[in-house]
């Protein structure tokens, strides 16, 4: 984009407004080309159609303010991942691995373990 597409506001505007009033006082420009000039120039959405306005006059010009530069946007910050344990996997695991144990001991006192051990899981999950 060229300096004369970047847009002007209101202050660029009023600034304008304030030198062509200078140069009607200096004679410069008739009552009715000023009011012309004037319109434009609050019409006017981007630096050229502003500098334009004074093409044909001597200093003063109005006084643009530099383009600002852009800067890129900071990047969002990371979310570490959280950390604990995924019931869907832990629950199943959890129940084969009782299973298991519970063939090797021959004993149902392992199945009572199955619902304490399921909800420390589920617990340390919730922190």
């Amino acid at each position: 984009m060229g300096d004369r597409e970047i847009r002007v506001g209101d202050a660029e505007r009023e600034d304008a407004l304030r030198v062509l009033g200078e140069h009607l006082s200096a004679g410069r420009l008739d009552v009715d080309e000023y009011g012309e000039r004037t319109a434009r120039a609050t019409a006017a959405r981007n630096r050229g159609e502003l500098l334009d306005l004074f093409s044909d006059l001597p200093h003063p010009h109005p006084a643009l303010s530099a383009p600002v530069p852009v800067r890129p946007m900071p990047a969002p910050p990371v979310v570490p991942a959280r950390r604990g344990v995924n019931m869907a996997v832990a629950g199943p695991a959890v129940l084969i691995g009782f299973v298991v144990l519970a063939g090797f001991v021959k004993t149902s006192f392992v199945f009572v373990l199955i619902p304490l051990v399921l909800f420390l899981l589920a617990r340390d999950r919730r922190r």
